[in-house]
């Protein structure tokens, strides 16, 4: 994948989905940064894992919504491996996909929607804002942000979490206009239903099996699928896709 000796930035990579993509991005060669918020931990055990299949890693604290973290973290990284080449923004505010405790259209409050925005587009925003200059600097980088194929196909209206997801889309695309002249490229991943992972834990079997029904695939998301679409968009393979968002979910959405 061409991946060797990049310096790849993971956000909310102590677990699930996050701990895939950095396993996988270095198995193909990359240096892995684990970001997470508050389980040092766990983030150990993703760069030990790492380590033991004779790749590099760190795992480094910082919180994606506080900017001043984030500068740190960049400041640290850069100084420390001399520059960025991806950041995957996977870090989210917590959420429970689970129909029966979501909040209604009717019972949903403003403050639920800036939750969610805090955690999936102000910590993308601060992650962008931040490795930015780096990868201007060398005219060269890969921006990768977890969206969520409810944008496109709401099977269970979570409102708050899907519509921040779509606002994170609009700021991948407005990225992508904006920085291809640097030889940076922005896109989504947008993961169907991904099990095993926390967000999922409390998801009824029964509407597991619907989704399942509805897949072409006839299964859920694996971490390791959203993973291997990580790795390929950031690799030499997909240097002219900008701007796009990439389904994993099986087929459930074709567009």
């Amino acid at each position: 994948m061409n991946l060797k000796d990049k310096i790849v930035v993971v956000t909310g990579a102590s677990r699930g989905i996050g701990a895939a993509i950095a396993k996988t991005f270095a198995t193909e060669g990359a240096f892995v940064v684990v970001n997470y918020l508050k389980n040092t931990a766990l983030a150990e055990k993703v760069v030990s894992d790492i380590e033991a299949m004779g790749g590099q890693a760190v795992a480094m604290q910082a919180d994606v919504q506080d900017i001043q973290q984030v500068d740190h973290m960049m400041t640290e990284i850069t100084d420390a491996l001399g520059g960025i080449d991806v950041v995957v923004n996977n870090a989210l505010s917590h959420y429970t996909f689970n129909p029966k405790t979501r909040k209604t259209a009717w019972e949903i409050e403003w403050q639920d929607f800036e939750q969610q925005w805090e955690g999936n587009v102000h910590g993308a925003f601060n992650i962008c804002k931040a490795a930015m200059p780096y990868m201007k600097a060398q005219m060269a980088g890969r921006i990768i942000n977890v969206v969520s194929n409810l944008i496109d196909f709401p099977v269970v209206p979570y409102h708050d979490y899907s519509t921040s997801k779509m606002a994170l889309l609009g700021l991948t695309r407005n990225l992508a206009k904006e920085l291809g002249a640097f030889g940076i490229t922005v896109n989504a991943i947008a993961p169907g239903l991904t099990y095993p992972t926390d967000s999922s834990s409390e998801t009824q079997e029964n509407v597991r099996k619907s989704i399942i029904d509805l897949t072409p695939m006839h299964r859920l998301a694996t971490p390791d699928d959203i993973a291997g679409s990580a790795v390929f968009l950031a690799s030499d393979w997909a240097s002219f896709i900008t701007g796009q968002c990439l389904n994993v979910d099986g087929g459930l959405v074709m567009k």
